[in-house]
């Protein structure tokens, strides 16, 4: 019994000792650790208090501590940055709704700044601003070297002002200024509108207003068509949408998805990571649905598209979107600031993320380039034939009722109409086309 208790306490000895062999070298590292950041830290002082003293003209202390701050943030990852007082103040408003500026979603790519969308209906929309354009100067100075907030700074400007932008496009020769005058912008979340039997759903934010604009829009739309019986399929439009609110993003996910995971989200520590998912009801009663994508839709309307893609929702059509599949969380700050932080990944229902590697559409549709409306009609275009109809002194067909002619007249318009609205958004045509087929093979199957 003796020898059992001194194994024992012999054992529990040996432990102790190893233990402490162990965790010595631990504590020093990380005793080691510390005093280097502290080391940094007055590095740092020293370095503010040269500037204060010897820089070759007085600074502004503020400036120089928020220009510091928003380095160590910028630093880390294109969307991560300090928002002083008024950027701060600037973001609640745009989040509501409302702002002034040009109209243009952007970020920051080797340097410069690259537009992830124009926002419909705005000065940068009107001037022809397209997603994937490099802005590189700004009124004539470079933006090469800035920060993304200095340069968005440079393009800021009473409403009613005049900027000129350097534009650098992919397939064009040579950069080329845009002028554009700076407005009050206003969002209109959700624009919806019917073509034929279908109805369009236009996101082009997600913002406080998204969700509620959207479920108006199709009540609307609906009750316009006479009853969801009457609506062949629903186009979810989210091209060119720069994203916005998560939470906005998922209401509009749950809004067509009867149950399942919406989007999840991980953080650096496991324990953080959260899971969305849908509750029972559909406001488009499993009506067939197209989503529009293409690399103008980023961020929450990435959630979107995956979501309703991985269960099978809706079909996606278009171009690969942005590929912008993290999510920031603003902190406020002492003094009115805020810190938008890159805190998680998301991942679609499937479980993949969508990080620098976009959305990929069911099927991949371009859009055909917009023709100057200055050119004219080649003169080889084949005149348009005659028909039976317009020749002089034709038989009339008498074996059709009037509700039969009037049948064939209204059919011919709307093929007339669709024929229009490929040239004028062929993506669009594309889906209305498609949801015009399913509907077709489905009123077959019954």
């Amino acid at each position: 019994m003796k020898k059992f208790v001194m194994a024992a306490v012999a054992g529990t000895l040996a432990g102790v000792i190893a233990t402490t062999q162990i965790a010595g070298p631990l504590l020093a590292q990380e005793g080691d650790k510390q005093g280097s950041v502290y080391e940094q830290l007055d590095l740092f002082g020293d370095i503010f208090e040269r500037i204060r003293a010897q820089y070759v003209e007085e600074v502004d202390e503020a400036e120089l501590i928020e220009a510091a701050i928003n380095g160590m943030l910028t630093s880390l990852d294109p969307h991560s940055s300090y928002l002083s007082p008024q950027d701060a103040a600037d973001m609640r408003v745009q989040t509501r709704g409302e702002f002034g500026g040009l109209g243009i979603e952007v970020t920051q790519e080797e340097g410069f700044v690259k537009v992830v969308s124009p926002i419909d209906d705005t000065p940068a929309d009107n001037a022809g601003i397209e997603a994937g354009d490099f802005i590189t100067h700004v009124d004539g100075e470079s933006v090469l070297g800035l920060t993304l907030d200095e340069a968005v700074e440079m393009m800021r400007g009473p409403v009613g002002s005049e900027i000129i932008i350097t534009v650098v496009r992919e397939g064009t020769d040579e950069p080329f200024d845009v002028s554009i005058i700076r407005d009050t912008i206003t969002l209109t979340a959700v624009r919806t509108r019917t073509e034929g039997s279908t109805i369009v759903l236009r996101v082009t934010t997600f913002n406080d207003q998204t969700f509620p604009n959207l479920e108006e829009g199709l009540a609307e739309a609906v009750e316009e068509l006479g009853g969801m019986d009457n609506v062949e399929g629903i186009v979810l439009d989210l091209r060119n949408n720069p994203g916005g609110l998560l939470t906005q993003a998922i209401k509009v996910s749950d809004a067509f998805l009867e149950a399942g995971e919406i989007v999840s989200t991980r953080g650096r520590d496991p324990q953080d990571g959260e899971r969305y998912n849908a509750s029972p009801g559909d406001l488009a009663e499993g009506k067939p649905m197209v989503v529009l994508i293409n690399g103008g839709s980023a961020s929450a309307s990435e959630i979107v598209a995956g979501a309703l893609q991985d269960h099978r929702r809706a079909i996606v059509v278009g171009t690969k979107s942005f590929g912008k599949g993290s999510v920031q969380t603003v902190m406020p700050l002492r003094g009115d600031g805020a810190m938008r932080l890159t805190t998680a990944r998301y991942y679609t229902p499937s479980g993949r993320s969508i990080q620098a590697l976009g959305v990929s559409p069911d099927i991949v549709v371009q859009q055909p380039p917009a023709r100057p409306e200055e050119e004219t009609e080649d003169e080889d275009t084949p005149r348009p034939l005659r028909s039976e109809a317009d020749l002089r002194g034709a038989l009339d067909n008498d074996s059709l009722s009037e509700d039969e002619q009037r049948q064939i007249e209204e059919e011919r318009a709307a093929a007339e109409e669709a024929a229009q609205l490929r040239e004028e958004d062929f993506q669009l045509s594309y889906a209305i086309d498609l949801l015009h087929g399913l509907s077709a093979m489905s009123a077959a199957a019954e």
